[in-house]
């Protein structure tokens, strides 16, 4: 299945797309959130969409799309998990996963406005894959990790690079600011992704390619991944773990190029649609 939130920012209603067409599935489902997938809300959804189909209520094709996930309790992300990318920023190739959380308010809709935070002069792009989780998980065994995946979704990791590296602290500075982190279009549930360690992702801005890697690079796989943050947190209903990112980034040029009001950021992964945001200036 493939799941979406349409509408308003902050007035979304669930939805699913069948034969690439919207339809509305609020009838019977409050939202995409926490206690949607801690009640096997998934299985619930797949059994309307077996009952009614096409016979569910349309959605409107033109409504804007909100994240495919209602807030999440934690928006988790992985650094450095490709050795191009390790190697473009300077960074040795880490021996564990690298470790960082975004701002759950950085979390916005596919193709809304990226804005560039009050005194940035670094805004950068990463496009990412996404897991979601589907049940509560702590201690997990990489061999029953997928057991824990909901499904997967594109993300944008907008990044500040002075915030995150030049501002004496934690790379979250640099990582949670209001509309950093566009995720959708939808989500895909596991079923609908064949092979999750051989998708294409990539990332043009103003028109010109930035970033096209494979997830066939990542140093540490999605199954070890959600094993790894399980150690040293719980993980919830409907939390995202963002896996990282190609080379490609703004920050790896030379000299470096950064985001400024009026480009146009556009990304994408196999299976799991596009995004299209225009950068644009702070403002309250």
């Amino acid at each position: 299945m493939k799941l979406i939130r349409f509408g308003h920012a902050g007035q979304e209603k669930p939805g699913v797309i069948i034969d690439d067409k919207r339809y509305d599935v609020s009838g019977f489902i409050p939202d995409y959130n926490e206690t949607f997938f801690e009640t096997d809300g998934l299985a619930k959804l797949a059994a309307i969409v077996a009952e009614h189909g096409t016979n569910l209520p349309a959605a409107d094709e033109d409504a804007r799309l909100g994240s495919p996930v209602a807030r999440p309790s934690k928006l988790l992300c992985i650094g450095l998990n490709y050795a191009d990318h390790a190697k473009e920023t300077g960074a040795p190739m880490p021996p564990e996963p690298v470790l960082f959380m975004k701002s759950t308010t950085a979390v916005v809709g596919p193709d809304d406005n990226v804005m560039i935070p009050k005194n940035s002069v670094k805004t950068d792009w990463e496009v990412e894959l996404a897991v979601v989780i589907s049940k509560k998980a702590s201690y997990v065994d990489e061999a029953e990790a997928a057991e824990c995946i909901a499904g997967y979704v594109l993300h944008n990791d907008v990044s500040e690079r002075e915030f995150q590296l030049e501002r004496n602290g934690t790379w979250d500075k640099g990582k949670g600011c209001d509309t950093f982190a566009p995720l959708g279009p939808f989500l895909a549930t596991a079923d609908e992704v064949s092979d999750v360690d051989n998708l294409r992702l990539w990332l043009n801005v103003n028109g010109e390619k930035m970033q096209d890697g494979t997830t066939a690079n990542l140093i540490f796989k999605i199954p070890f991944l959600i094993s790894y943050v399980s150690q040293f947190m719980t993980l919830l209903p409907g939390d995202v773990i963002s896996t990282g990112t190609p080379a490609g980034v703004g920050l790896g040029f030379s000299p470096p190029v950064y985001l400024k009001p009026g480009d146009v950021i556009e990304l994408g992964i196999d299976g799991l649609g596009t995004q299209k945001q225009t950068v644009v200036a702070y403002s309250k």
